[in-house]
């Protein structure tokens, strides 16, 4: 029996088919690059200070009553806490001026009673401003993020699950129209509350939209076309939507109307419905192999090339062991597939926490948030086409290492920048050290490029167990040291 890339040979690798799946699924992600980071404008959080309400106080009291504090060396008013009202009000009564009949750290100090007054030189609102997120709800903006990503985690547990049930193009369609849905019954949040339990479903949805169009274009596109589509085609229609929001957050400085801004373009994705196909390795393996070379002639049709009159002949989707169910746990069953599961897990958590990590805090690296974001957004498409040549022309375990440890490395130097407390590189240690245990991890990977890839779990769990490179040699060079002894 021929593999399925072999079997569909004929189609050719660039016609119009492809060309028409690789664009529609590529500017698919772009909703997902708008989304991903929105979180950045929509709980940044504004200059601000203790509301002064309309008081009968000379403008010497009102410059004075909210407290200067010392942060990170800076002399700045307090945030969250003012000089008590009804001491202010008599003392102002009476004439006395702060600071020079008054020795303002003798007076009493009170929390921010009436609210507070948020600047509105950057935003004309946030979630934080919305909500009042600040002092003791602090926690409660970075809490926001974390519930967007606790969606990413369960739908990346479930999209694979559900497509492998119900196919890929279903899930894809779905999950995208529950992005777009929550995205935009964001705008219209009572509370806090309700809000983190929306963005919860918007990253279940954000996350299970991409994986099922990254599997259903990777199944579909073949050979050198599906390394482009993997590493630059997604990758880049998810940087062009990054790069597209900090200009969209630039004119519309209101969080409702930015979310209302980043839902409305899935709207659009509903007529891709009738131009991208189901994948046709999914159909094979639920033994619609009529439907799956349905398609297939279809696509020769589109291309213009003649297909033969049996394309998939004596296929048969689980030839090892038809009767075996796979799930996640298949993936650590065996000894080989799951040393590479775990290196690959911990490789890629690694990658995540980084990208995020870094990208999240884009709003602190700049006094403009909206340059600091769409630079790093826009440093993504030559990173982006780096990776692309990298795959096509070096090892793919060698890339691998080499990226880690030069994220590693220059997490480690930003100590080197000057101006900054000690304590703020604890992170970027944390984060480069992460990444250099990976890159050593790495090792253990088995090389890939230029080789055929495994096409079901079966073909993984045949392979050997993975081992270091230097290991792997000394133990090749055994029997000749032996052989030679015996000489």
């Amino acid at each position: 029996m021929k593999d399925y890339d072999e079997s569909t040979a004929f189609l050719g690798q660039w016609g119009r088919f492809q060309q028409v799946v690789f664009f529609l699924l590529s500017a698919s992600i772009v909703p997902n690059g708008l989304g991903a980071f929105s979180v950045v404008f929509l709980t940044d959080i504004p200059r601000h200070h203790c509301l002064i309400p309309e008081e009968n106080l000379t403008q010497d009291w009102r410059d004075a009553i909210i407290p200067i504090e010392v942060v990170n060396g800076k002399r700045e008013q307090s945030r969250c806490s003012r000089y008590r009202l009804d001491v202010v009000r008599n003392l102002s009564a009476q004439g006395f001026i702060p600071g020079r009949d008054v020795n303002l750290t003798d007076l009493e100090q009170e929390g921010c009673v009436d609210g507070w007054s948020y600047s509105k030189d950057i935003y004309q609102s946030t979630l934080v401003s919305e909500f009042d997120l600040v002092c003791s709800d602090q926690w409660k903006p970075p809490f926001t993020s974390t519930a967007f990503f606790l969606g990413f985690l369960v739908g990346s547990f479930i999209s694979g699950q559900l497509s492998d049930r119900f196919g890929r193009k279903p899930v894809f369609f779905t999950t995208m129209a529950v992005q777009t849905t929550f995205s935009f019954c964001q705008a219209f949040s009572p509370s806090w509350t309700v809000f983190t339990i929306l963005i919860f479903f918007n990253g279940l949805g954000q996350i299970s939209n991409y994986v099922s169009g990254f599997v259903l274009g990777t199944e579909i596109l073949t050979g050198d076309v599906r390394v482009i589509f993997s590493s630059m085609g997604v990758c880049l229609g998810y940087a062009i939507g990054y790069m597209i929001l900090p200009l969209v957050a630039f004119f519309l400085r209101d969080w409702k109307s930015l979310l209302l801004a980043i839902s409305l373009p899935g709207v659009l994705y509903i007529p891709l419905w009738w131009f991208i196909p189901e994948s046709p390795r999914w159909l094979l393996s639920q033994g619609r192999v009529e439907e799956a070379e349905a398609i297939v002639r279809k696509a020769a049709k589109t291309n213009r090339v003649e297909a033969p009159t049996v394309i998939f002949k004596d296929y048969s989707a689980q030839d090892d062991d038809p009767q075996e169910h796979l799930n996640v746990i298949s993936l650590v069953k065996t000894q080989s597939v799951r040393s590479t599961t775990v290196i690959l897990c911990l490789v890629w958590f690694s990658l995540s926490i980084g990208y995020y990590g870094l990208s999240l805090n884009t709003s602190r690296l700049h006094a403009n948030p909206y340059i600091s974001c769409f630079l790093s957004a826009a440093a993504e498409v030559p990173a982006y086409m780096s990776c692309w040549l990298a795959l096509k022309y070096f090892p793919r375990r060698l890339s691998v290492i080499f990226i880690l440890l030069l994220g590693g490395v220059s997490l480690f130097l930003i100590q080197l920048v000057p101006e900054r407390e000690s304590f703020e590189y604890l992170p970027y240690i944390i984060l480069g050290t992460l990444a250099v245990v990976s890159a050593f991890a790495a090792l253990y990977l088995p090389e890939s490029f230029g080789k055929p890839l495994p096409q079901t779990i079966q073909q993984m769990q045949k392979r050997e167990s993975m081992k270091c490179p230097c290991i792997t040699r000394k133990e090749h060079l055994k029997p000749v040291v032996h052989l030679e002894s015996r000489l």
